[in-house]
C-alpha cells in the first residue's frame, strides 16, 4: 500500500466505519515499551469509550517491535498494526497513522510513555469544548539537558525564519477533530511538521497543561544530526525567510566596499597613504567568493526541495498491516 495525495474536499469528510476516538502512535526501537504502551492507552481509552482503535506504526526500526505489536493486535482487535517498508521518520509515520484513522477524535502521541496515556482524557475534554486542535503543553520537561537546550534553541530559530511563534513546550501529543485532519492532509508539502501545520490550517486552537514523565526505557532514538536535518527540513520547507537574509547580506556587503572604497580615496589623496593592496585584495576576493558561493548554496537547497516536491513520490510506504 502507497500513501496516496487524492484530492480532499475542504469540508470534513464522513468515514463510513467511524470510531468516537483513534489513537496514533509512532513506534520506532521500542520493543521494550510496546506491551506497556498498549495496556495503558487501552485502559484510558476504554474508560471514556468502547468505541476506539489504536494505531501503532512501525517505523521500521532495528529491533523487534513489529512482533510486539503483532501480538498485541492478535490479542486485541482495536489495535492495530501498520509496518513502514523503510524509516520515512517519525513526522511521516504519524502521517500513516492519521490517513489510516477512522476517528471522529484522534489523538497523537509518542511511544515513550513520557507523554502519559492518562492525559488523554484531558485533551479529548478541552476538544468537545469546540476545539478542532488541542495540544498537550509539557510542565517541568524530564528531559537531559543537552536535549532541552537544543529544543530552545530550535524553536528560537524556528519562530525567527518562519516568523511566527512557535511553543517549545509542545511536541506531538495532540486531540484532532477529524475536520482538522483532513485540512492538514490537503497541504502537500512533502516534508511533514505537524506543530507548524497546525497554525497553517487555522481552526479553533487550545493548550492543556500536563504533566510530563520521566523516560521509562532506554533514550530518544533522535540524535543531534536528525534533530539538525528535522530543524533544516522544516525551515526550508516553511519559510523563505533565509533567501531575504541573504539578499540583505549582499545590500550590506556593498555598503561596506562602497565605505572602504571611499576611505581609501580620502588616504591616498589628503594623507598620501600609499596602499599596495595585494593582501587586502586577496581578502577581499576570498571573502566575497565564499559569500557568493554561500548564497548559491541556500538557493540550491531550495531548488532541491522544490525537485522534491515535484516528483510528488509518496512520503510512506506501507509494506504490512494488521487489524
Amino acid at each position: 500500500m502507497v500513501s496516496g495525495w487524492s484530492p480532499i474536499l475542504y469540508e470534513s469528510h464522513q468515514v463510513s466505519d467511524q470510531v468516537e476516538i483513534s489513537v496514533i502512535s509512532p513506534v520506532y526501537r521500542a520493543e521494550n515499551l510496546v506491551d506497556k504502551l498498549v495496556e495503558r492507552i487501552v485502559a484510558s481509552v476504554s474508560r471514556i469509550t468502547p468505541d476506539y482503535e489504536l494505531i501503532l506504526v512501525e517505523d521500521c526500526g532495528p529491533d523487534n517491535s513489529w512482533e510486539k505489536i503483532k501480538a498485541n493486535c492478535a490479542r486485541n482487535p482495536q489495535v492495530k498494526g501498520i509496518k513502514l517498508s523503510k524509516n520515512s521518520g517519525q513526522q511521516h509515520a504519524i502521517q500513516a497513522g492519521l490517513d489510516a484513522s477512522r476517528g471522529k477524535y484522534i489523538i497523537t502521541m509518542d511511544c515513550d510513555l513520557q507523554d502519559r496515556p492518562e492525559e488523554i482524557e484531558k485533551l479529548l475534554n478541552k476538544s468537545k469544548e469546540g476545539y478542532e486542535i488541542v495540544v498537550a503543553s509539557r510542565k517541568n520537561r524530564k528531559d537531559p539537558f543537552l536535549k532541552k537546550l537544543f529544543s530552545r534553541l530550535f524553536y528560537t530559530t524556528l519562530s525567527y525564519l518562519s516568523e511566527t511563534k512557535q511553543d517549545r513546550s509542545v511536541a506531538n501529543f495532540v486531540c484532532y477533530q477529524r475536520k482538522a485532519v483532513d485540512a492538514m492532509a490537503m497541504i502537500r508539502d512533502h516534508n511533514r511538521y505537524y506543530p507548524m501545520l497546525q497554525q497553517l490550517i487555522g481552526f479553533n486552537y487550545a493548550k492543556v497543561e500536563i504533566e510530563h514523565a520521566e523516560r521509562e526505557d532506554g533514550k530518544s532514538s533522535y540524535s543531534f544530526s536528525k534533530r539538525l536535518r528535522l530543524a533544516m527540513d522544516t525551515i526550508l520547507t516553511f519559510s523563505d525567510k533565509p533567501l531575504r537574509l541573504t539578499v540583505k547580506f549582499g545590500i550590506l556587503l556593498s555598503f561596506l566596499s562602497i565605505c572602504v572604497a571611499i576611505v581609501m580615496v580620502v588616504l591616498y589623496f589628503f594623507r598620501d597613504v600609499k596602499v599596495e593592496g595585494w593582501a587586502s585584495l586577496a581578502l577581499l576576493i576570498s571573502f566575497l567568493s565564499g559569500a557568493i558561493i554561500s548564497v548559491l548554496g541556500m538557493v540550491g537547497l531550495y531548488v532541491g526541495r522544490t525537485f522534491e516536491s515535484v516528483k510528488q513520490r509518496p512520503t510512506y510506504i506501507v509494506q504490512e498491516s494488521i487489524n
